[in-house]
């Protein structure tokens, strides 16, 4: 097992290193599991094609991401009003405005990835095995905004599911 990250801890399950930088001493890996880590890459296309470079044939690729861009406005509606819940109980900061809210969530996510993006790229090097919508603002908020709440709404078609998981393996050529 290796975990990477510029801000992981040193160690000997750590590199403190970006993906585009780590070097295969290992001869392959086994599985890639990367939790919100692809849609903020710089240039996703080469670091996904480091993970397929990276993988022993048939390991599967494994994520679990975000697709920030579909937010919509029931949506955006609803993590505002859970903010606001939230900032009333002592927790967390109270948004200004819907506004405010949805300029805050563009600005932080203005150099990432969408989802349109990050499914074009992968399908481009990946065979899917599996995939799953899944609940994401929860994890953001804490407190109220439980899981099993943004399931019901999203189940509902309330709001959007902005996180999902997918399995795949890498396309052989």
């Amino acid at each position: 097992m290796l975990g990477i990250d510029p801000l992981a801890p040193q160690g000997d399950l750590f590199r403190r290193i970006r993906l585009e930088d780590l070097e295969d001493d290992e001869g392959g890996f086994d599985a890639v599991v990367a939790v919100r880590s692809l849609h903020p890459l710089r240039d996703l296309a080469h670091g996904l094609d480091r993970v397929a470079a990276l993988l022993r044939p048939g390991a599967p690729l494994v994520i679990d991401e975000i697709g920030w861009d579909l937010m919509d406005e029931p949506t955006l509606d609803w993590l505002y009003g859970q903010r606001r819940a939230l900032a009333a109980a002592g927790h967390g900061e109270r948004p200004a405005s819907l506004d405010e809210l949805r300029a805050d969530w563009e600005a932080s996510h203005l150099e990432s990835h969408g989802y349109a993006a990050l499914r074009r790229e992968l399908e481009s090097r990946f065979e899917e095995r599996a995939f799953l919508w899944t609940p994401f603002l929860h994890r953001l908020l804490g407190g109220v905004a439980t899981e099993v709440l943004e399931q019901a709404l999203i189940d509902a078609g309330a709001i959007q599911a902005l996180g999902f998981r997918w399995a795949a393996s890498p396309v052989v050529r």
